[in-house]
């Protein structure tokens, strides 16, 4: 088995980079060498991808070399051949691949579990081996350098997105990786011809599967055709798309790694000029020995030979030396280098191609008699982030990250499906399930939330974000606020572009099942039967960076009730609190509680080392702020209505309704069901609800059967309750070990008895019978069955069936200030 490629553990700004992966088959195919060797230097530990056994005692960097060759000779796999079924004959198994060449890789990224192989192109192959050796070539050393192609399915999610043609792929910026021979699957063509038809490419396209792979039929030679016309950048402030020209770049490129250079050059064989270059910002600088009415005019009217193009960064260190570098390009071959695109809308001014290292220099001097082609340079497309921030700035805008206003309003209901009925449409709007784009009086947590989330997708790394507060307070709203804003900035460019998972406890049978989830929303609909053991390993492989191919974008997973996903183990919640501190993993967790000190209370250390310090609280509504929410609901109605119409909920109405929920409890679901109950009961009347409509609701709400239960409930039922909750908020979890509702229950005895209440603490057995009273009218429920008959008694587990709402509202109601002031901390 081949040994993993090591990564490079200081260097972060690697995260997400693509790497290829070979089957357990593909490890015994036959691949060598084919002819001489190219170019042979020492080794570089950085480039080379040094074996480990160079570091054996005794040996050194100078007794090895690395040896590179221009072509070699790999066994087929053997897969059914186009359109007939059967396996291939023995003859005729090797193919030959040269520098250069585009084929189909073996990865175990995202795209694999769709059955489609990832597109590359070979840019370099060599080992090392030591100096001066004779001895046949090792196929455990043999090494391949590849820059990856993206396809439209392994964007993110939620980005920019174009019409994809038939079969078209994007030159990945910055995608170049190291990898084994044998990962190569066979070789395809990339093209930038445009299909004959521009049909844009069907999910549902006539299709072959060989060897565990899906293979596009059709292509010419057996090849298959691939369309390449942009590049793409994933991550960092110029992604987006480019316009490349790839025939011309791949004719400039190849000649750097085809041709060694004359002398020693520890940095060739990094294949740098396969990088395209991006527009930076650059300055002018006039020629020596030019006038200035030979400089051009300010208009983009002036020449190539007027004047050339210096980055901020080279200004002082590189004056002297581009001028000679630009004469000397002038006069060479032109078709020894590149035809730069020109856009057609202004100029295009020749320049410097960004900031390079001595060593790049050196190379560049050192690579052949000729001087060597530069980095093609890849213009932006009008839409990409690129040409946003230019246009941005020639405005004045700040060019940074900063907070977007909600581009709905808080009224940003649609009601001309409905009849141009005020209560009707009132009703509507009330709905709990009705719910804006942006959540009136929660600007603070919503610009709080976007801004840790989205500086974190700007970074490129991974996060947890914690969020707590009461039922009803809006916070799972208002990610989902976040998150449509989010989507809308990446759909602009204006962000990296991502995905996005929820996982609630509440709605997944056990916690373990929320593996399956993340994996079914990172993978697609092909891994929906894959068990919650297998989507483990899966996720964990594929956030540690080893089975990403050539899609690196990142991931955003809300886990909404979190408490429901703790165990005893706590073994879920540590690794997806675990993933986000990987290097490669680009994961970031937004976990939302009911309680702020969960974590505390119930999580061990090592999970809460993880979770880290980034919490966000939402504090209880305020009477004004729940008039707020139920004000900017009614809005839409009011604006929908003729002018001497007004809606059918008074004024008095809603503050009351306002002040009698947030004494309580200040969830605005509450409020709002209420407000739509009172309308409700005046619409077959067709007039204005006011206070004393809303009074009579509240009436009938706290009348329910819940509620007159609960009423009839003896002392020690309703202690018993009350130490349930108690234990419940303590713990974190729903289910409580009897032992510890007992030991509260004897607690409360001391706290909530009241001159006319029994004072006597009950025994255990007495404890048991409160216990069966309450098991029999299914206000809890405990463990039951042979095998737990086993266990101790304290340690079988209850559960609360009832509201547990509704059930400290009663209970407070009943017992007094007391009651309601210990169910509420």
């Amino acid at each position: 088995m081949p040994r993993e490629i090591p990564q490079t553990p200081s260097r972060r700004s690697g995260r997400g980079q693509p790497l290829a992966t070979s089957s357990e088959e593909a490890d015994h195919l036959h691949r060598a060498w084919s002819g001489q060797p190219l170019y042979i230097r020492p080794i570089n530990r950085v480039l080379d991808d040094v074996d480990p056994r160079v570091e054996d005692e005794g040996e050194s960097d100078d007794d090895y070399e690395t040896v590179f060759y221009s072509s070699m000779v790999l066994e087929k796999r053997h897969v059914s051949a186009f359109g007939r079924t059967g396996r291939q004959t023995e003859a005729d198994t090797r193919a030959t691949y040269h520098l250069g060449d585009t084929v189909l890789m073996e990865s175990d990224g995202l795209s694999h579990k769709r059955g489609l192989p990832s597109v590359g192109i070979i840019l370099a192959m060599w080992e090392t081996r030591r100096k001066g050796s004779q001895d046949a070539s090792d196929p455990a050393k043999m090494r391949i350098r590849l820059q990856w192609f993206l396809r439209p399915g392994e964007l993110g999610a939620f980005g920019t997105k174009r019409e994809p043609l038939e079969n078209e792929i994007y030159y990945k910026i910055n995608g170049r990786a190291v990898t084994l021979p044998q990962c190569i699957l066979g070789p395809c063509k990339v093209t930038s011809k445009p299909p004959a038809t521009t049909q844009v490419k069907s999910q549902t396209s006539s299709k072959k599967r060989r060897g565990g792979w899906i293979y596009e039929t059709g292509g010419v030679e057996g090849l298959q055709d691939y369309y390449c016309r942009f590049a793409y950048q994933t991550k960092g402030d110029q992604r987006g798309y480019y316009n490349v020209d790839w025939e011309k770049h791949h004719d400039n490129a190849n000649l750097s790694t085809t041709r060694p250079p004359p002398e020693i050059d520890l940095d060739w064989g990094n294949s740098a000029l396969w990088e395209v270059e991006l527009p930076a910002e650059r300055t002018r600088k006039r020629k020596k020995g030019k006038k200035d009415d030979e400089s051009g005019s300010e208009s983009g009217n002036a020449t190539d030979d007027n004047y050339e193009e210096q980055s901020d960064i080279e200004m002082d260190d590189a004056a002297g030396s581009m001028d000679d570098d630009d004469s000397d390009e002038s006069a060479s071959n032109p078709s020894g280098g590149i035809d730069e695109p020109r856009t057609p809308s202004k100029k295009r001014k020749r320049g410097v191609f960004g900031f390079q290292s001595p060593s790049k220099r050196r190379a560049e001097k050192l690579a052949t008699p000729r001087k060597p082609g530069k980095r093609t340079v890849v213009h932006p497309t009008p839409h990409s982030k690129a040409a946003l921030r230019k246009r941005a700035k020639a405005k004045g805008i700040i060019d940074k990250f900063a907070i977007r206003p909600e581009t709905l309003s808080f009224a940003a209901h649609d009601l001309s499906h409905l009849p141009k009925d005020p209560w009707l449409r009132a009703m509507n709007v009330l709905h709990v399930g009705s719910r804006p784009d942006a959540l009136p009086c929660r600007e603070e947590e919503f610009e709080r939330v976007l801004r840790c989330v989205g500086e974190l997708l700007e970074e490129g790394s991974g996060g947890c974000i914690y969020i707590s507060g009461v039922p009803g307070t809006g916070k799972t709203a208002t990610v989902h606020a976040v998150v449509r804003q989010l989507k809308r900035m990446a759909d602009n460019s204006e962000t990296d572009p991502f995905n996005y998972v929820e996982i609630n406890g509440l709605k997944i049978p056990e916690p373990s099942a929320a593996y399956s989830v993340l994996w079914q929303g990172l993978s697609g609909n092909d891994s929906k039967n894959m068990s919650s053991k297998e989507s483990l390993k899966a996720l964990t492989q594929y956030f540690s960076g080893g089975r990403r191919g050539p899609e690196s974008h990142a991931c955003v997973v809300l886990m909404d009730e979190l408490d429901q996903l703790v165990t005893a183990k706590q073994d879920v919640v540590y690794n997806f609190f675990n993933w986000p501190t990987l290097v490669a993993s680009r994961l970031v967790v937004i976990a939302v509680a009911n309680t702020m000190d969960l974590p505390e209370r119930v999580m061990t250390g090592r999970v809460r080392s993880r979770l880290g310090m980034t919490r966000i609280n939402f504090s209880p509504y305020t009477a004004t702020q729940l008039q707020t929410i139920v004000h900017s609901r009614l809005k839409s109605v009011k604006d929908a209505l003729e002018e001497n119409t007004h809606v059918p909920l008074s004024d008095d109405a809603i503050k009351l309704a306002a002040m009698k929920v947030s004494g309580i409890s200040g969830d605005a679901r509450r409020v709002l069901d209420i407000c739509r109950r009172t309308v409700e009961m005046v619409m077959p009347e067709h007039r204005m609800a006011r206070a004393p409509e809303v009074k009579e609701v509240i009436k009938v709400m706290q009348n329910s059967p819940t509620a007159a239960y609960l009423r009839e409930c003896s002392f020690h039922e309703r202690m018993m309750l009350a130490s349930l909750i108690k234990c419940i908020k303590r713990e974190g979890v729903l289910e409580i070990k009897w032992g510890e509702v007992q030991h509260q229950h004897l607690i409360y005895m001391n706290v909530l008895t009241s001159p006319s209440d029994p004072t006597r603490k009950p025994t255990p057995g007495e404890l048991t019978l409160v216990l069966d009273s309450l098991v029999s009218s299914r206000a809890m429920l405990i463990e039951d069955g042979a095998t737990i008959q086993r266990k101790p008694e304290g340690d079988r587990l209850v559960v609360l069936t009832l509201d547990q709402g509704e059930v400290e509202r009663v209970l407070g109601e009943v017992g007094g200030t007391r009651w309601k002031n210990v169910l509420n901390t």
